[in-house]
């Protein structure tokens, strides 16, 4: 089930559902998905299904990250991107193949270190992981061409908006329970330039570290 060939089929079926940035969907599939999740999920891991991860958190559906990365890409190749949330690791994994470098924030211990190994163990470099409060970003890293956050709030953190570059662009889930939309937030000269994507489910976005 970790076939080229199944690979392909859910790069087909993202491809159909209207994903059509050839870098986003080489790294999807070229980003072994398998390797994010439990040996007893593995056999599911090309499913387009968001699947558990422990701690109560999940790996997402594979054409959300797609969507939410083709929208925070814009068609170009940025610098520097955090991403607020980053479970297993593997939204970091696909951004690492399409971005300069990235720095991500997970508040649960046990995240961060399974997501430094998944990595690890990928050899991927230019990813930097940090244990803290996502929803206060990394200010010392900033300002970011490019901010994701993998979890659902019912306002943009206001500190995430501080440490977006000039023409930057933030891609949240918007919103609680099931009503969340994706959203794309753009950093103009005269303020944030707010649009919305579509109708997605995640998990809240929690302040703290666990």
């Amino acid at each position: 089930m970790t076939s080229r060939r199944t690979r392909e089929r859910l790069v087909e079926r993202l491809r159909t559902g209207g994903i059509s940035n050839p870098s986003v969907l080489a790294a999807i599939r070229d980003t072994p998905r398998h390797l994010f999740v439990d040996e007893a999920l593995a056999s599911r891991a090309y499913e387009d299904t968001a699947l558990p991860i422990g701690a109560g958190q999940t790996i997402s559906q594979p054409y959300i990250v797609a969507r939410a990365t083709d929208a925070l890409l814009g068609g170009e190749r940025l610098e520097r991107v955090l991403e607020v949330g980053c479970g297993s690791g593997y939204q970091a994994a696909i951004l690492s193949v399409l971005v300069s470098m990235v720095y991500a924030v997970e508040r649960i211990s046990s995240l961060v270190y399974r997501a430094r190994e998944h990595l690890h163990r990928l050899g991927v470099d230019n990813v930097r992981i940090r244990h803290g409060d996502g929803a206060l970003g990394w200010p010392e890293h900033a300002p970011y061409d490019g901010i994701i956050i993998s979890a659902a709030s019912e306002e943009v953190p206001g500190c995430l908006l501080e440490q977006l570059a000039s023409d930057g662009r933030l891609i949240m889930p918007l919103g609680s329970g099931q009503n969340q939309t994706l959203i794309s937030v753009q950093r103009t000269e005269q303020g944030f330039e707010r649009r919305e994507l579509e109708s997605v489910r995640f998990v809240p976005l929690i302040g703290g570290t666990g």
